[in-house]
């Protein structure tokens, strides 16, 4: 009978390591983040089974004009126009596939206030590459990002 349940121990194990090992790998998305062009800092957690990116750090984190913490000015949405930059949660509902990469999400542009389709892939543990786009892959444009080394401060 101990023989028996050592069995169906080890059949049990044995059925769920490959989303064990998924779950691990998708984890490696977790970090502190630069995009391109170097103006801000994204910090990517995971939240349940999907992950989600937050800018924790701008280049130029005042407006020039009030002085003040800069605002996400530009979304479509007048009542979220207030809303500080810094903490704004950009990328949004991303889910690890088992072919490396990061998919179902959306990333959303401050700059000009849209949102568009997502997906992630790393190249190396320390870059990944960030294509956005509308409708399909074809049509969009892919930036890369830097893991930091350091966490800024949040």
């Amino acid at each position: 009978m101990r023989t028996l349940r050592i069995l169906f121990g080890l059949l049990f194990m044995l059925a769920f390591a490959p989303s064990l090992t998924a779950q691990n790998d998708g984890d490696r998305l977790i970090g502190v983040w630069e995009p391109s062009h170097g103006k801000a800092r994204v910090k990517i957690d995971k939240i349940g089974n999907k992950y989600y990116g937050r800018i924790v750090w701008l280049k130029e984190p005042n407006d020039p004009e009030t002085g003040k913490p800069k605002l996400d000015k530009n979304n479509p949405d007048e009542s979220l126009r207030s809303t500080p930059l810094r903490g704004y949660r950009i990328l949004k509902d991303f889910v690890y596939s088992d072919e490396g990469q990061w998919t179902e999400g959306t990333i959303y542009d401050p700059e000009n206030g849209s949102t568009y389709s997502c997906i992630i892939k790393m190249k190396d543990d320390n870059t990944l590459d960030i294509r956005g786009y509308i409708g399909v892959q074809t049509f969009g444009r892919t930036d890369v990002w830097k893991r930091l080394a350091l966490k800024p401060r949040s």
